[in-house]
């Protein structure tokens, strides 16, 4: 059972740590997802389905023969886990893989999936892509127009306002894929800028998009993990603006060699694609 001591200021972000180089499924650091949706107004049953795409680009292990091998790691965390996992204690854990003899890439893939899955109390899926394949890999943006060429006189920069949100009132209807790289919010901890991209798509009364675009920029200055900001983006539009269907996905850039890009939406369907962006 998780205790009081599992909270972001009890984890091991923003403190001194002595880096491991042995594997130690111990230093996951769980945070539970509940009180920062309570915040919210989000109880049971979530208003969304979602998941929480990690990509761990500095993950090496040894082979049998102790040669290094290098992978990079897709994982996928449910958004109705119990937990999300803290990103700096994910990182150390990736660390003591660096002199384990775990042969073929499905033993650290195994590992992986037991270890992520205990710590965020859900089934987490797990993809490695070896070096051989890293060719193949090719940079994407996300689908959708642009609201950031909207002129405007900007100068609320939090706390996030959903009073700029608004929706036509008029009968008129849209369905359409909105996005924008203006995103951005501060760790809640360290107090260090979060940036990402953030596609918005609906059904149902227009979006205000100069409302929409002043709305994300006031997270700037907000502390969040990145998963609570996507969920406050998900409920302030469904509240205010009321669309038949809403789906809300961001890109974060990287950092400690981890992206966490989280995707929550209304619509059901199958799951978000993982295109790594110029930023990423």
């Amino acid at each position: 059972m998780l205790s009081r001591m599992n909270t972001p200021e009890a984890s091991p972000l923003g403190k001194p740590v002595a880096n491991t180089d042995r594997y130690d499924p111990g230093l996951l650091f769980p945070i539970p997802r509940a009180p920062a949706r309570a915040a919210l107004g989000i109880g049971a049953p979530l208003p969304f389905q979602g998941v929480d795409i990690w990509n761990a680009y500095e993950l090496s292990w040894l082979d049998a023969r102790g040669k290094p091998r290098v992978a990079l790691a897709e994982l996928r965390v449910p958004a109705d886990s119990p937990c999300i996992i803290e990103s700096k204690s994910l990182k150390l854990y990736l660390n003591g893989f660096a002199r384990e003899r775990m042969g073929e890439p499905d033993v650290p893939a195994a590992r992986l999936r037991e270890d992520l899955s205990r710590a965020a109390g859900a089934p987490v899926a797990v993809a490695l892509v070896p070096a051989q394949r890293f060719s193949a890999l090719a940079l994407a943006e996300l689908e959708g127009e642009s609201l950031d060429d909207i002129a405007l006189d900007l100068d609320d920069y939090g706390p996030p306002d959903p009073e700029h949100l608004h929706a036509a009132t008029d009968g008129s209807e849209a369905r359409e894929i909105l996005r924008s790289d203006l995103l951005k919010s501060n760790c809640p901890v360290t107090g260090q800028p979060d940036w990402a991209s953030v596609q918005i798509a609906y059904a149902g009364p227009r979006l205000d998009r100069a409302g929409l675009l002043r709305y994300l920029v006031s997270f700037r200055e907000h502390a969040g993990f990145h998963e609570q900001c996507v969920e406050r983006i998900f409920v302030d539009i469904q509240a205010r603006c009321s669309p038949r269907t809403l789906q809300v996905y961001a890109r974060y850039t990287r950092r400690g060699g981890i992206d966490i890009n989280p995707w929550r939406s209304s619509a059901g369907g199958g799951p978000p694609p993982n295109p790594r962006s110029a930023r990423q």
